[in-house]
């Protein structure tokens, strides 16, 4: 057993675990902002009882898992102390103020008006709601601004100096704007709104399926759906640049995602196959000529480095690899799923327009969409792996080995925890699942609020004098 291994499978256990929870927050808090704005807008109509029971079910989604994105965020951070002390030794001076700024700038926002948007609907006024669901909003983006700063700066490191073994900044700037952070950032935000939207959708779609909807559940799922099919092009897009800036900066990785063993000119794009790296090929390749080149240089004939050209400096072929195309595929399903689904959305409402009869959504769409409730999930994880696996055999990029970073534990002591780990995570994950389901088997009626615009008048302390 090989505690290097097993302290890095321990730490992506960590993580993998609690990347799902702010995956889904980030964009949900917006979603919920959007739910308060149309329940204000709709005010006196028929509609603004069906957008207070939206907003009603998913804030109660959005604290539960809060709740398990702090936990496990908290453990998460041990890892650095107890796993990988030579990482903060070497880069504490860099790393350390981007979480200090994550915490003051992000968490705090989020801790100070959390209380009111969960509890304070009919304590105080519609407007002051608003301004603190949004400000949740704008915590939960701030939070992915600042972790995803530190994360492109091991990717892409810039604006420091290396004294006596150390990291130190020398333009705050550069280190918080590098190279690929804008990438990385607008990446995850549309990775979180496509996850946020299908699990929208996903749960309206199920709860329709089982007869379980109130009047918040199909406007819902049209926000969700819209949300997805507008997300992914623009996703995809994003993906695009942010593949051009990586073969800049990290062609290793490029090389891996690809399965580009030697240097070459006019790359073909591998579709699927199996990398054999101890005979330094891809077994069974399915391959397009030239469009790999066409993808990642935008030029059939560009010359795209192979593995050979890192020898001793290139992650792990088969993850990096498989992971890729798992992110990719599920990317395109997304495509499919959501244009599909507004399509049939748009002709079931048309349909019913004028009629006085409410929409009948496809059944097969339903189906469809409670299936990829989880989607974003697995694209979210798949791209981690991509991104994380990628950059080694580096901590951070070009400076720091992993293997130099680790802690001097027994091999049994982090497989022991590690399997504790696991244990205490499938259990959360299974109930956070089931907790789900059963909210939306069960939609409670939100509370009745006498006026968007005053606070409900408080029950008195005591009886009559």
């Amino acid at each position: 057993m090989d505690p290097l291994l097993l302290s890095r499978l321990q730490f992506a256990a960590n993580i993998s675990f609690h990347i799902l929870f702010p995956t889904i927050n980030i964009a949900l808090c917006w979603f919920l902002v959007y739910f308060r704005l149309r329940h204000s807008a709709a005010y006196g109509t028929k509609d603004s009882k069906g957008w207070e029971e939206a907003y009603y079910l998913w804030t109660k989604v959005f604290a539960l898992t809060f709740a398990l994105g702090v936990v496990s965020g908290v453990t998460m951070s041990f890892q650095f102390g107890t796993n990988w002390p030579g990482y903060m030794e070497k880069t504490g001076n860099i790393a350390g103020p981007l979480l200090g700024y994550e915490v003051l700038t992000a968490f705090f926002l989020e801790a100070t008006f959390l209380g009111i948007m969960l509890f304070g609907r009919g304590r105080v006024s519609d407007r002051v709601h608003l301004v603190a669901t949004l400000m949740v909003a704008i915590g939960t983006t701030m939070s992915a601004f600042w972790i995803l700063s530190l994360n492109s700066w091991m990717q892409t490191p810039a604006g420091y100096e290396i004294i006596n073994g150390k990291v130190h900044a020398t333009n705050w700037f550069d280190v918080v704007f590098n190279p690929s952070f804008p990438y990385r950032l607008v990446h995850k935000l549309l990775a979180s709104t496509l996850t946020a939207a299908f699990l929208i959708a996903g749960l309206s779609a199920w709860q329709l399926l089982r007869n379980t909807a109130n009047e918040g559940t199909r406007r819902a799922l049209r926000a969700g759906v819209v949300a997805a099919a507008i997300a992914i092009p623009l996703q995809i897009i994003a993906g695009d640049m942010h593949g051009l800036n990586t073969l800049e900066h990290q062609p290793a990785k490029i090389a891996a995602i690809e399965g580009i063993w030697q240097t070459e000119k006019g790359a073909p794009l591998t579709l699927f196959g199996w990398p054999n790296e101890e005979e330094r090929r891809t077994d069974y390749a399915i391959q397009v000529p030239g469009l790999a080149s066409l993808i990642l240089a935008h030029d059939i004939d560009a010359e795209i480095k192979g593995l050979e050209e890192f020898p001793n400096a290139h992650p792990p072929v088969a993850p990096v690899f498989w992971s890729f195309r798992v992110m990719v595929g599920v990317g395109v399903l997304m495509l499919l799923v959501s244009w599909w689904a507004a399509w049939s959305l748009w002709r079931a409402h048309r349909a019913a327009l004028g009629s006085g009869r409410m929409a009948v959504y496809p059944r097969k769409m339903l189906i469809a969409l409670s299936a990829m409730t989880f989607s974003g999930w697995v694209s979210t994880l798949s791209g981690w792996y991509v991104t994380e696996v990628g950059r080694q055999p580096f901590i951070v990029y070009g400076l720091y080995r992993t293997a130099d970073m680790v802690a001097d534990h027994p091999a049994g002591m982090v497989l022991s925890t590690l399997i504790a780990y696991l244990l205490v995570y499938v259990f959360l994950l299974v109930s956070y699942v089931l907790v789900l389901m059963h909210m939306a088997q069960h939609p409670a009626q939100a509370p009745a609020v006498a006026s968007p615009q005053s606070p409900q008048p408080a029950e008195p302390i005591s009886g009559p004098a």
